[in-house]
């Protein structure tokens, strides 16, 4: 069986095709198949084949002759068996439908969006992941108290805390002075300046005091989180507390993220203080009023001003901690890495701030508070 299979291999390799060229024309004779298809010589795109000769043809060599007639050629002798053939190949082969001309502008708009859209999902998966993580650190930490790291939750409340006083108080008590001055100002031709004092109180109180000490700790202290946390990623230092069996979760996310939590809060009531300073004193100066004066009326604002401001403390620490914490611990084996880490963790912590102070003010006007 294997003798007469090579044998018939054979007989099919050696039968013959001619192939005469005259004029301009081919003239083929014989047996057009993919045994012969090699001796069937390359030909310019305009040209006349003739097939009177072809006594057989399959489906290789039918391929060709529809190529070469969609190159221009024509193809003239044909029988009809094999012009059957033809169209049945050529009708078999796929067909290219036309795309749609779209605008580069616009393909590169939605690309550049699209792009955009699933790296802020990403980003907002990781931070998620990290919350979690700093989360699940706080539950090891009330079961196992020994394993927390008290001295390094002093240090950092030292860091975040202590240090970040005298910017955020002077920052506030200037801004208490702008407001005294510009609600003076304003309110002084309709015989309102008495009012200088709610909206010094309630600007300060409610939204200006805290947003911009949240601020002040996001540039100051994401950007350190960062720095920290990648400077020691970089020296691979937190692979090697995972090698002596230490949590980089609990001994280095959980502290800082608690020390922010814990000192947001004092400074935002710094900052109201010396606000409140700045705006007496402005008031004084430009209206008149005494601090006795300033004083009685600050007693009729609302304290609910006040436990807005509280609430919001602890909620921008954490979206300050976690996002200083995955930036750092983002960081690559390169320098330029950490750089870009740091001002990115800036930018999406005051973004996010911003954000979060933005819908604490929907959720408040809507219960009312």
């Amino acid at each position: 069986m294997g003798t007469d299979k090579a044998e018939k291999l054979k007989s099919l390799e050696t039968r013959e095709l001619s192939v005469l060229s005259e004029n301009g024309c081919l003239f083929l004779s014989g047996e057009l198949t993919v045994w012969t298809l090699m001796r069937f010589p390359p030909a310019p795109k305009a040209v006349r084949i003739d097939l009177a000769g072809v006594t057989r043809m399959d489906t290789a060599g039918a391929w060709e002759l529809v190529q070469r007639r969609a190159a221009g050629s024509l193809l003239t002798g044909l029988g009809s068996q094999h012009a059957h053939l033809l169209q049945t190949v050529s009708d078999a082969l796929p067909v290219a439908t036309p795309e749609r001309k779209r605008s580069a502008r616009l393909r590169l708009l939605l690309d550049a969006t699209g792009r955009a859209v699933v790296g802020a999902l990403v980003y907002l998966g990781q931070l998620a992941e990290y919350l979690g993580r700093t989360l699940s650190a706080l539950g090891r930490a009330l079961r196992h108290p020994t394993r927390f790291p008290l001295t390094s939750l002093a240090h950092h409340c030292q860091e975040t805390g202590l240090r970040a006083v005298p910017i955020v108080a002077v920052m506030s008590f200037l801004i208490g002075v702008v407001l005294g001055f510009q609600g003076a100002d304003q309110l002084r031709p309709f015989g309102a300046e008495i009012f200088v004092v709610d909206l010094i109180a309630i600007s300060i109180l409610r939204e200006l005091g805290i947003l911009l000490t949240a601020i002040i700790v996001a540039g100051r202290t994401a950007s350190a989180l960062t720095a920290s946390l990648g400077s020691m990623k970089m020296r691979q230092e937190i692979d090697a507390m995972r090698t002596l069996a230490l949590d980089p979760d609990l001994v280095l996310i959980l502290p800082r993220v608690l020390a922010l939590v814990l000192m947001l809060p004092i400074l935002g009531l710094v900052s109201a203080l010396s606000g409140l300073l700045g705006g007496a004193m402005m008031s004084w100066i430009e209206l008149g009023q005494s601090p006795a004066v300033f004083l009685a009326r600050l007693a009729d604002v609302d304290v609910s001003h006040a436990i807005v401001g509280v609430i919001k403390a602890p909620v921008f620490a954490l979206i300050i901690g976690v996002i200083g914490c995955q930036a750092g611990m983002s960081v690559g084996n390169d320098a330029e890495s950490l750089g870009r880490m740091t001002s990115a963790a800036v930018v999406s912590a005051i973004f996010a701030v911003i954000i979060a102070d933005a819908a604490f003010s929907v959720f408040f006007a809507k219960v009312g508070l």
